[in-house]
């Protein structure tokens, strides 16, 4: 669990760690910059969801598979992974580089805004496809045992892309000043060189991933209906969980600027403690799911189990870290001080919610996936936040007039609610399904 989780962690952490970096250099150029950017991106949080359940949906069959040492099926997974999320990229990347400037309009008409988003946008466009592979490759890596690669090309490929950054934004040394453009280039070419080292191991040395034969390509009808109804369900709530924080951040925006910082600060804080349950979601993904292709599937339930309560402690220890000593990550942040004591609240409930949140996470993205009972799992990430958390927190804000802290408690709820759902089918036993029978 350990050479699966850490890797994610210290990869999450680098992510986040770089990507504040880049913001307080762009940041630099002025607010219309850091906007520009903030927005032109969007187009790659959207692309991102795709990848991400492509990428795992396609870990629940690499592991089973890779647990029954089916070679020829590990090949056809990510022949189709690969197609997909080669085949959204492109269609992302062609719109935005054919179509950048109504795609800006989409988000605000300040022409300044406008015109720093697409010379931004035409150039970061070309990086999707190479982000596409990588996340493939990376979570195909993960699942044979081989966690370190990935986290050691992506500290190369952000460490190049930030001194990238800092060359090209601001004309350092022999380099052009090349501003908000100089982001885009380093981005493109920092992801082409991730890509690239990637394909370069994967093909050198761990063939069972590489993909040298049409035969991966190529998928008949059964393969297909039982690949597809699994992994479309993972695929589904991703975008219905980003609807649902979106709609959230609407319902704070009817409680003023205060409101819309303070919960801001307190999930950017709560988010590097998040990291952990990460790691340990994406470990029991793989582990139980190779339990369940080398046909254990008592050793699967043990597993599960084990990692129920692995999380809740891990969970509770995060929190507590979080709790103790969120005062002094308030206090990083130019805000006045009331917005800071707001903040600190959310800080504290978010803490406090920290073990439930860790349990959900192994429950929801690890087990049940890993079993192939991604329908349920949809099922309660989707019940939880619109069902739950939505109503809550327009009731909240708009008829109750709570203080953002207190509406954050309520929206809490939705987190009992799918613990509820989610323990409730593991100690059912119905989410066990071995996916490696594809003839």
């Amino acid at each position: 669990m350990i050479s699966i989780a850490l890797p994610v962690v210290f990869q999450s952490l680098l992510n986040n760690s770089l990507s504040f970096v880049d913001t307080l250099m762009i940041g630099q150029l002025g607010e219309a910059s850091i906007a520009a950017v903030a927005l032109a991106n969007q187009m790659f949080f959207l692309i991102s969801l795709l990848f991400f359940g492509v990428s795992s949906s396609s870990a629940i069959f690499l592991s089973q598979f890779w647990g029954a040492k089916n070679k020829t099926n590990i090949q056809k997974v990510l022949g189709l992974s690969l197609t997909i999320a080669g085949v959204g990229a492109a269609l992302c990347s062609l719109a935005s580089l054919l179509l950048p400037r109504q795609i800006m309009h989409i988000f605000t008409t300040e022409s300044q805004v406008v015109e720093i988003g697409v010379s931004y946008l035409e150039i970061v466009a070309i990086s999707y496809l190479f982000s596409a592979i990588s996340q493939i490759l990376a979570t195909a890596l993960r699942v044979i045992g081989q966690a370190k690669i990935p986290l050691l090309v992506a500290l190369f490929s952000l460490s190049f892309n930030a001194l990238g950054n800092y060359l090209l934004i601001f004309g350092i040394g022999p380099f052009p000043e090349l501003g908000v453009q100089g982001a885009a280039i380093a981005t493109a070419i920092s992801r082409f060189l991730e890509v690239s080292i990637l394909l370069w191991i994967v093909y050198r040395r761990h063939p069972v991933i590489a993909l040298k034969s049409r035969e991966a390509f190529r998928w008949n009808k059964q393969f297909l209906l039982r690949i597809i109804p699994t992994s479309l369900p993972v695929i589904l709530n991703e975008i219905f969980w980003a609807l649902g924080m979106t709609t959230y951040k609407i319902a704070y925006s009817r409680m003023g600027i205060e409101a819309i910082a303070a919960i801001n600060v307190a999930e950017s804080v709560g988010n590097l403690f998040f990291v952990a349950m990460m790691g340990v979601g994406n470990a029991s993904l793989i582990m139980i799911g190779v339990k369940i292709g080398e046909k254990q599937q008592e050793l699967a339930r043990l597993y599960a189990r084990r990692f129920i309560i692995t999380s809740f402690l891990v969970g509770l220890t995060m929190g507590g870290f979080e709790f103790f000593i969120a005062p002094v990550f308030a206090g990083f942040f130019n805000i006045s001080d009331q917005v800071k004591q707001l903040a600190i609240y959310c800080l504290y409930i978010h803490a406090l919610l920290m073990p439930i949140k860790s349990i959900n996470m192994v429950i929801i993205v690890g087990i049940l996936r890993s079993g192939g009972d991604t329908r349920y799992s949809m099922f309660i990430e989707t019940f939880g936040v619109w069902a739950v958390g939505v109503p809550l927190a327009f009731i909240g804000s708009m008829l109750l007039k709570l203080q953002i802290h207190e509406l954050y408690l309520l929206i809490g709820l939705e987190e009992l609610t799918k613990v509820f759902f989610g323990l409730y089918r593991i100690r059912r036993g119905t989410w066990m399904n071995d996916l490696t029978n594809l003839n």
